[in-house]
Parts: structure tokens; sequence; C-alpha cells
């Protein structure tokens, strides 16, 4: 199994020359890429390869991919990314009914026409906010993902909790558009506090053994991320999930 770390995980521990090296010697196959390493492709590549890193993913806004799909094509292409995926919505930007999200869904339907196009993967990777229930009972999630019938889903499995919702039923409902998933953990109760209740991944409360099974058996996920969005120590994060999920 390649396991896989959300560079994002580690943006308050630079350099990235070392972050990269932890990873590797941890035993980490894939990163997945976000904003904060793309200002340099070719030197970030050389690094990666350097560490015998892949980065199969990577996370690029709504406005660049609409805007500059040319500069996420030649990102993607120097770092070896083949999987775009959309990775959240500014609060300001978000819809308040229905019919906002269906336009939003139909958006990413675009954005997906033209990543296949030019022979990339798209996916949208959700949050919270698409899970809250809008006043006629409709959810995001789901206008989203029937809108934009074509492209995938990577699976914020921890932020499907703190949603609201149940995971399982989601999986049994769209597992063959689950192309990736964030392998994430909430803390126990009192603990995590200065992390903003995320936990390493395998010592929290998301039940990872079933889920991990569930996943493999009902989705078309092909990768598997860490992440934690506020980690206090890196190198216990990264190590103490990598242990645990190789347990799964």
């Amino acid at each position: 199994m390649d396991w896989s770390f959300q560079l994002y995980s580690a943006r308050n521990f630079q350099p990235w020359d070392k972050v990269l090296k932890l990873l590797g010697d941890l035993g980490y196959a894939q990163v997945e890429g976000y904003g904060g390493v793309y200002d340099d492709p070719k030197a970030f590549r050389a690094e990666l390869d350097k560490n015998k890193l892949a980065m199969p993913t990577g996370h690029f806004s709504i406005d660049a991919l609409e805007t500059d799909f040319d500069g996420v094509r030649k990102t993607a292409d120097a770092l070896g990314i083949g999987l775009l995926i959309c990775p959240y919505l500014v609060a300001e930007a978000r819809p308040t009914d229905a019919a906002g999200w269906r336009g939003f869904g139909e958006r990413l339907a675009k954005v997906g026409e033209t990543a296949k196009k030019a022979g990339y993967g798209f996916a949208w990777h959700n949050h919270d906010f698409e899970f809250k229930a809008l006043p006629d009972g409709s959810v995001p999630q789901d206008l989203i993902l029937s809108s934009a019938p074509d492209i995938g889903w990577e699976m914020d499995v921890a932020w499907v909790v703190r949603g609201g919702g149940d995971p399982l039923p989601w999986i049994e409902r769209h597992g063959k558009r689950i192309v990736s998933v964030h392998v994430k953990d909430i803390a126990k109760a009192g603990q995590g506090l200065d992390e903003d209740g995320w936990s390493d991944v395998g010592h929290g409360t998301i039940d990872w053994p079933h889920l991990f099974k569930t996943l493999r058996a009902g989705s078309d996920a092909q990768y598997f991320i860490m992440e934690q969005d506020n980690p206090n120590d890196i190198e216990r994060f990264a190590r103490r999930s990598i242990e645990a999920a190789r347990a799964f």
C-alpha cells in the first residue's frame, strides 16, 4: 500500500527539503500538492525525486482551474500530477440555496471536461459545509455530485463527520465516484485542543480500520492521503499516522 501525505499539513514546518526527507524516511511513497509548493515546480520535483516520492495528486483553486488552466497544466506536468483536485470554496463565494449549488456543480463539470480533454483526472474535495442541509432540506454535496456526474470525489472523511454526516451511507451511494480519500482523525474529548480538535490517524474517534475496509471494497479510491490541518508536531503526526494505517 502506497500511503500519501497532504503537504498542507506541514506548511508550518519548513523547509520543504527537510519535510520531504522526513516523509521519505518514514516510508511514505507519495505526497499531495497544494498552492504553497507550486512556486518552483521543477526544483520541488527534484526534491521529490531525491526522496523517492511521487506527487500523483494536487490541489488547485477553482479560480486557477477556470482562468489559468494552462498554468495548472504546466505545474501538474512538472510535478507528475495526474489527478487535479479542487479543494475549497471560500465562505463568501458559497451559494445559499439549491440552485446556487447546482450552478457550482455545473462549473466543476466544465472544469472536469477541460481536464479530461487534456488527459487529467478531476475531483472535488469536501469540507464540512457541503453537508449542512439547506432550508429546503437538500444537501450541497448531493447537489454538486448530481450536477457534475462525471467528476470524481476526494472524500475527506473527518470533514464529513464534522459536517454532521455519516461516511458509510455516502460511500455506499457514491463509492464509484470516490477516487481519493483524506485519511484524517478527530480528537477524543479533551484532546487536541491546540490542534483544532484533530488527532493523529488511528488515535482519535473515527473507526478507521472499518472505514478503510469499506473504502477498499466499495469505492474506486486509488489514493489514501494522511492529513492533519494543524498538527503541533509534524514528525509525531506523520510517524504515528503511517504506523497506525499500516495495521488497518
